[in-house]
């Protein structure tokens, strides 16, 4: 009987830990990534030089160069920069700029790309895809995923608490995503695929369901987990779908209308989520993620997000326009004009209210 599998590309090595950087070295060599070390480095312009200055004395072999923003423009800079030398791998040392601009200037010249997380805003961490600003405004570049992935929890502890607490609402996101995934097959006839999917919700959920906080090791251990199965999960399907639905459509419409207020992009899928589940019906649901986004410190509202009901309104609008062709619940839902402008106060009442409902000492909100 013929044995049935697919092959799919994972890392070699994903090390979440302290001091993981310290070891890059080691790692490059026992995986037979960079077994001499000759690799090309990339680091962004406000942290770079202090991150190069520590760990360069242990990478004898590497060339370090500066990434100045995340746009396309940087990537195709940091391509030319790398095509000078022979190297064998690519290693981005940074935020989610950095890794994206490293991952697109690996994938155009064959190299394979290392990824060494200083922050955890998003699930580009371990991802198929860069997101890099261009003439037209942002754009989604489709590339291969990090043949290795490091998270060293020294230098998150680093990273402003603002932009880590984002990746919290990029993977409650998912959620909702796969939720209008499924409700795309069911309706549509869209493919979908299952494995992505459970990869995609056991992140949520693992995340979700712990009880702990930025300053606890164990929970930034599950969140840059969490980020990475999530990137692993767009490996899988081959497109973003298991992370990206109406929560990302109205992330996309903020950045678009009002690109000089965008936030952090996990406050605005977050927020996103939120609204995607009250405008289901699916109030377990919505008070699920209302929850876990007000307990990490996360906007429920979007007041709180900085736009007034009316922009928000505006916003919701115009977000089926950012992904054309993508079946999300926002499409389902055929909102009117004067429906979206109901909505949206009855959700902001909703998710106000379940914020000032009583709390257990074991943090279970009694609000209905």
């Amino acid at each position: 009987m013929p044995l049935l599998a697919r092959m799919i590309p994972v890392p070699l090595v994903v090390d979440v830990r302290r001091g993981a950087l310290g070891d890059l070295s080691k790692i490059l060599a026992d995986q037979r990534i960079s077994p001499s070390g000759r690799v090309a480095i990339a680091v962004g312009a406000t942290h770079g030089p202090e991150i190069r200055e520590t760990f360069e004395p242990g990478l004898v072999g590497a060339d370090w160069f500066t990434v100045e923003g995340g746009t396309i423009n940087a990537a195709i800079k940091l391509m030319e920069k790398s095509r000078r030398q022979q190297y064998d791998a690519i290693v981005g040392i940074g935020g989610g700029t950095v890794l994206d601009v490293t991952k697109f200037a690996a994938a155009r010249i064959g190299l394979p790309m290392v990824a060494v997380a200083t922050n955890l805003a998003h699930d580009g961490i371990a991802s198929p895809i860069s997101t890099l600003d261009n003439d037209a405004g942002r754009g989604s570049y489709s590339v291969p995923a990090p043949i290795a992935v490091l998270v060293d929890l020294d230098l998150i502890g680093q990273a402003p608490a603002g932009s880590v607490r984002s990746g919290i609402g990029d993977i409650v996101s998912n959620l909702s995503a796969t939720a209008d995934w499924e409700a795309a097959h069911l309706l549509r006839g869209e493919a979908i695929d299952g494995l992505a999917v459970a990869l995609s919700r056991t992140a949520a959920q693992a995340v979700m369901d712990h009880p702990g906080t930025l300053a606890d090791d164990r929970f930034l251990t599950t969140l840059a987990e969490s980020l990475v199965l999530s990137g692993m999960a767009m490996v899988v399907a081959g497109t973003s779908r298991p992370s990206s639905g109406a929560c990302h459509e109205i992330s996309h419409a903020i950045d678009l209308l009002y690109p000089e207020r965008r936030g952090f992009h996990g406050e605005q899928v977050g927020l996103g989520a939120a609204f995607a589940w009250f405008l289901r019906g699916d109030l377990d649901r919505f008070h699920a993620t209302v929850d876990c986004l007000y307990r990490h410190g996360l906007p429920v509202t979007p007041l709180q997000l900085g736009f007034t009901l009316d922009e928000f309104a505006e916003i919701v609008a115009f977000a089926p326009q950012t992904r054309p062709g993508r079946f999300t619940v926002l499409e389902e839902a055929a909102l009117t004009p004067e429906r979206i402008t109901a909505k949206v106060a009855d959700f902001t009442d909703h998710a106000y209210a379940r914020t000032q409902a009583p709390v257990t000492p074991e943090g279970r909100n009694l609000g209905v």
